[in-house]
Parts: structure tokens; C-alpha cells; sequence
């Protein structure tokens, strides 16, 4: 059986960060080089001497970094499985390691033939590496705190987004004005009203099916042209995606914009494009419709629900999501990059 998932790209509170996640990465390069360079103006004695100092501790540093962020993009399932403790711990031993054999292999580069025998520089080396990866554990534990906050803050901000009073008002209308002429179809809408309402107040995974996500988007649109008629079309274009998983309640947000601020307002209506595909790694989603003359003043709406999707994205896979709009003078274009995460059989 297959079912939702909960996804760590953003570590939770006591996991390991995620090393096969770009924003990771970039950010353990960026804290790792700032401490090189403050390690560099402890050590200068003038402003000249720091790039010299930064070349230096840059020699043992670079290799050290990249070689351990090789080996924990490697390991990262087996990461998974430990505890959070029994992690820090073997990425720490991991760090030492690799510290010690670059120092032993890296000849005179880091062991000058005029330093004594003692083992003074390699125990230093060892405290450094293993202090500069409890920091950076440090810095992901406070952030994964952070974060798992914000994500609980903007699932209830979703809650009061996902569906607007006046659809729920106007789907009720319509169907109080075909229940005696046509009741197997207002049947047929009171059920999509619900599945609608239950997949709304439902509690928020992280990750659904993205095959959900679809009939939800659908049922919406089906209850919509109950309303609207033909003056409301969409066209699916929707290629196989072989059980990919996406963040709850995504579509139908996009295509609930699309018909308030897009189609409804132009008396002819139109016609809402949806195309949906996989790219090699990522996932890809773009929704476009036509919508009123930039010279016709907008309609009202704080449009909480897009931002709510934009923080969604941000919070749950950092820098490896992206969210771009593009408006002309008479269409809307949203489209959303996240990467491809497939359901697990159970």
C-alpha cells in the first residue's frame, strides 16, 4: 500500500542534516570557509599577511571538506537509519579520519622537515576538524528547531488559505439551482464538495501523492464549471510521473487563483493550461490562464495562499525548489520547480 510521507530535507529536530541537498551543502561551504578566514585574522599579524594564512589553512581545508561531503552524500541512507548522537558521532569520526590521512598523505604541504617529531600538529588538526563539524552540527540542529516551527506556523496559515468563503457560498448556490432539475449531478457535486473539504481540514503531511493532488485539482474544477459552465476549460497536460509526491494542497491553490483572479472576471472566460512532467530529477508544474487588461483594476485578495506556497517550498526543500511568475498584459504564468520524490511501496 502506498502512502504519504513525511520528507527531511530540512532536518527536523534531532536529525542529521540532509548531505544530498544542494542548500546543505552550500551552506556547510560558506560557514566552513568563514571560520577559515576568521581562523586566518586570529593568526596575521597585519592585513597583508591574511590572504597568505587563508591559502594556507585553504590547502588542508578544501580537501578535507570535499572529501567528507563526497563520502557524506554516499552514506546518507545509512545516516538515516542511526540516531541522531550515534550520527554526529560518526560523521565526527569520519572528519577525524579523513583530517589524519590527508595530513599523513599530504607530504611536506602540512609537515614541514624542520618541525619536530611530536604529534602536536596532527592532534591540532584533529580538534579543529572535530570542532568545526560539531559547530556546523550545532548551526542545523538550532536551524532544523527553526524551521520545524515556521513549517507548523504556515500549516496553520493554510488552514484559513486553502479555500475561499465565497467558493464554498457560490458552489452551494449552484447547487440549490439544479438540485430538482438535474440531482444526480447535484449528488455528484455535494460529493466533490466534500472530498474537497475533507482533503482541506485533513491533517498536513509534508509529501502526498501526486495522483491525489490531481483529483483534487479536478474535483475543483468540476465544481467550479458547475457555476461557471463553458465559460470555464482546462486543458491537462499530464505526463507520467510514476508515483511522485509533492507537497499537500499545491495544485489546487494555483488553479483556485486562476479561475478568481483569471477567468471569472473576463465575461467571455477562458481557458486555464495545466502541464505537469518530470525533467530527469526534478519535477515540474505549471499552470497558466488569461486574465483581465493590466489596465483593469485587479480584483481583491491578499493572495495568502500562493505566499503560503512559496514559504511551503522554501521550508521544505531549501534552494532546490524554485517558484517563478510570469504576467503579460493579459496572461498569468506560475510555474514551480521541486525536486522528483516517488511514493515507497509499504
Amino acid at each position: 500500500m502506498n502512502k504519504a510521507c513525511s520528507i527531511k530535507q530540512n532536518a527536523l529536530p534531532d536529525a542529521l542534516p540532509n548531505f544530498r541537498n544542494l542548500g546543505v551543502t552550500l551552506r556547510i561551504l560558506l560557514i566552513s570557509n568563514g571560520l577559515a578566514l576568521l581562523q586566518a585574522l586570529l593568526q596575521a599579524n597585519g592585513w597583508a599577511e591574511i590572504p597568505l594564512r587563508m591559502m594556507q589553512i585553504a590547502a588542508l581545508l578544501t580537501p578535507i571538506l570535499l572529501s567528507s561531503l563526497l563520502l557524506l552524500w554516499a552514506i546518507q541512507p545509512w545516516l538515516n537509519r542511526l540516531a541522531y548522537w550515534h550520527g554526529a558521532l560518526a560523521m565526527n569520526v569520519l572528519v577525524i579520519m579523513l583530517t589524519v590521512f590527508t595530513y599523513y598523505f599530504g607530504g611536506e604541504l602540512y609537515r614541514p622537515p624542520d618541525r619536530d617529531g611530536t604529534y602536536f600538529d596532527v592532534v591540532r588538526y584533529m580538534l579543529l576538524g572535530a570542532l568545526v563539524s560539531s559547530i556546523l552540527l550545532m548551526y542545523f540542529r538550532w536551524r532544523s528547531q527553526v524551521l520545524s516551527r515556521a513549517l507548523h506556523e504556515a500549516r496553520l496559515r493554510v488552514l484559513r488559505a486553502r479555500i475561499r468563503p465565497h467558493f464554498l457560498f457560490n458552489t452551494i448556490n449552484a447547487v440549490l439551482s439544479i438540485v430538482r432539475a438535474q440531482p444526480r449531478q447535484a449528488e455528484i457535486a455535494l460529493e466533490d464538495m466534500s472530498d474537497l473539504f475533507r482533503m482541506a481540514m485533513a491533517d498536513t503531511q509534508d509529501l502526498v501523492p501526486l495522483r491525489q493532488e490531481i483529483e483534487l485539482g479536478r474535483q475543483y474544477i468540476a465544481l467550479e464549471q458547475l457555476r461557471m459552465g463553458e465559460r470555464l476549460q482546462v486543458e491537462w497536460q499530464v505526463a507520467e510521473v510514476g508515483g511522485a509526491l509533492i507537497p499537500p494542497l499545491l495544485l489546487q491553490p494555483l488553479l483556485e487563483n486562476a479561475v478568481y483572479h483569471g477567468i471569472e472576471p473576463l465575461p467571455q472566460g477562458g481557458s486555464i493550461r495545466v502541464e505537469l512532467w518530470r525533467s530527469g530529477d526534478e519535477l515540474r508544474l505549471k499552470v497558466e490562464n488569461p486574465c483581465p487588461a493590466r489596465d483593469t483594476a485587479p480584483r481583491p485578495g491578499n493572495r495568502m495562499a500562493l505566499q503560503n506556497i512559496r514559504e511551503r517550498l522554501a521550508l521544505l526543500f531549501d534552494v532546490e525548489a524554485r517558484y517563478k511568475v510570469d504576467s503579460g498584459k493579459n496572461f498569468y504564468r506560475v510555474e514551480i520547480t521541486l525536486p522528483y520524490l516517488k511514493e515507497k511501496a509499504v
